[in-house]
């Protein structure tokens, strides 16, 4: 009974020195973790962290939305502001004034026409250009006999349709766009042969009507019916000065946006 009351009586004098002993190890410790955490906060302050670029299932989800959509006409669109346009067409008979000679009248025939244009863009709607043309005329019944025209017109076009349509985040183009133009020009004609009318002539009003036909967002080609109303010294030979004669062509353009 006296080893045990012994015994015990050193139990109760160790049990504070154990108790301070581990409130001692544990407050280093707690000390220790604080400061290594600190010098952590520190370094990470000189380390350049670059996230990634979309983690986690958002990530997999944007990527694996890659080619669901048709993509076949969405693209992204570079606004252009300018183009060129070069061709040539031919001239409709039937839509031409007939040429005088000796009191009679020729109908135009295996004539042509050719022409560069350049333009600006408006609006959505809405383009300005000048070109020039070059015409040789033709006429049945008259082998020698040609007529040339050298014109340069000013031309404001209006699309009846947008090129490009936003829709939701995808900007569509559009394949087929129809137009109309009207403008007015001047220009120089020579009738070949003995008594030919020469001189200038104003081309007011020059009127166009076709459509666009865009193969890429910048390359595309223009299908249209020209009319131009030459006045100036008549159309043919031994013609009277003044009048007015109507010229049709149909022409085919390719345009390159800028």
């Amino acid at each position: 009974m006296k080893h045990i009351t012994h015994l015990f009586t050193v139990m109760t004098l160790m049990l504070p020195t154990l108790s301070f002993a581990a409130v001692r190890f544990d407050a280093k410790q707690f000390r220790n973790e604080v400061s290594e955490g600190l010098d952590l906060i520190g370094a990470r302050k000189n380390v350049i962290v670059v996230p990634d670029d979309a983690p986690g299932e958002l990530g997999r989800d944007v990527y694996q939305k890659r080619g669901v959509v048709d993509t076949t006409n969405s693209k992204i669109y570079i606004p252009t502001s300018m183009y060129v346009r070069m061709g040539g067409g031919i001239n409709l008979s039937f839509a031409t004034e007939s040429a005088k000679f000796g009191g009679k009248r020729y109908e135009t025939s295996d004539s042509w026409t050719t022409m560069i244009g350049l333009g600006w863009d408006l609006s959505s709607y809405v383009r300005s250009e000048l070109d020039l043309q070059s015409s040789t005329f033709h006429f049945s019944d008259l082998n020698d006999m040609q007529a040339k025209y050298h014109t340069a017109s000013a031309m404001l076009y209006f699309d009846f349709a947008r090129r490009y349509v936003l829709t939701g985040d995808v900007t569509q183009r559009r394949s087929f766009v129809p137009f109309f133009g009207i403008g007015a020009g001047i220009g120089q004609y020579k009738f070949d042969g003995t008594d030919g009318a020469n001189g200038f002539t104003f081309v007011a009003p020059c009127a166009t009507f076709g459509v666009n036909i865009m193969f890429t967002d910048l390359i595309g080609i223009d299908i249209m019916y020209q009319n131009q109303l030459m006045a100036g010294n008549g159309f043919g030979w031994n013609t009277a000065r003044g009048g007015a004669n109507n010229i049709g062509n149909l022409m085919a353009t390719m345009r390159f946006n800028f």
